[in-house]
């Protein structure tokens, strides 16, 4: 028998996906909720979480829940040898702004770039949006010696950084990626606009050249509600003549 919790997320999951309520509507008040189902306010809302740990239901401060309207979804192709990965979306749907700075390599940056303590980076602080809301995130951090600091003062597009960053860098000999499925930072859930219980794809790579030296590392997060990601493996066949 379902706990008093799932009952009500049941049932107004059942009334969101018959249009009983509306995409973007707002749900009545949780007190009005709680009175409704009979129980608690604390039931009342670990009930709402599971909605929203779901992707259908959105809580706006000082506002109230709504029924979260239809994401598009982003599906990730893997092994791609573009700087920040290749997602494949509805263009016209989403934007996307670009924050550069300059900073030194700390802690994990270290590692995953294989440079010294200090060293001087650039990172590329993608987010891109679906109207008005953000939709995926991705930190792209290179050499500060391949991306010139008047990359800095021109406010560059999403596209531009891109087109830039390929231009200055070296012949590529390997991408590395690593994915993983976890629960958000709480910086990065208050960056996204989602819940703390909503789990994220979360995509590190790493791009080397010829010589070995790692030319690029992004951290990518995609809110699990709205990603896909799909790896596609080449096999070569080793084509021998027959021996005379």
């Amino acid at each position: 028998m379902p706990s008093r919790r799932d009952a009500i997320a049941d049932d107004l999951r059942d009334r969101i996906a018959t249009g009983r309520i509306g995409a973007g509507e707002r749900l009545p008040s949780e007190a009005h909720l709680a009175s409704q189902y009979r129980v608690s306010t604390p039931t009342l809302r670990n009930a709402l979480a599971v909605l929203q740990a779901e992707g259908l239901v959105e809580k706006v401060h000082g506002k109230g829940n709504f029924v979260r309207r239809p994401l598009h979804r982003i599906t990730y192709v893997g092994g791609g040898r573009t700087p920040g990965g290749r997602a494949v979306a509805d263009a016209a749907a989403l934007s996307v702004s670009v924050h550069t700075t300059r900073l030194r390599a700390r802690g994990h940056l270290v590692a995953l770039l294989m440079v010294s303590t200090s060293s001087p980076l650039t990172e590329f602080l993608c987010v891109s949006h679906e109207d008005e809301k953000p939709h995926s995130l991705t930190r792209i951090y290179v050499p500060s010696d391949l991306a010139p600091a008047a990359m800095l003062r021109e406010s560059p597009s999403y596209e531009d950084v891109m087109t830039r960053l390929t231009e200055l860098r070296p012949p590529l000999a390997e991408v590395r990626e690593r994915v993983s499925v976890r629960l958000p930072t709480p910086e990065e859930a208050s960056a996204l606009r989602i819940s703390s219980a909503l789990a994220v794809l979360a995509i590190t790579r790493q791009t080397a050249d010829t010589t070995g030296r790692v030319v690029e590392a992004a951290l990518l997060v995609l809110p699990g509600d709205r990603a896909d990601a799909v790896f596609t493996t080449h096999y070569l066949n080793d084509e021998r003549g027959a021996e005379g």
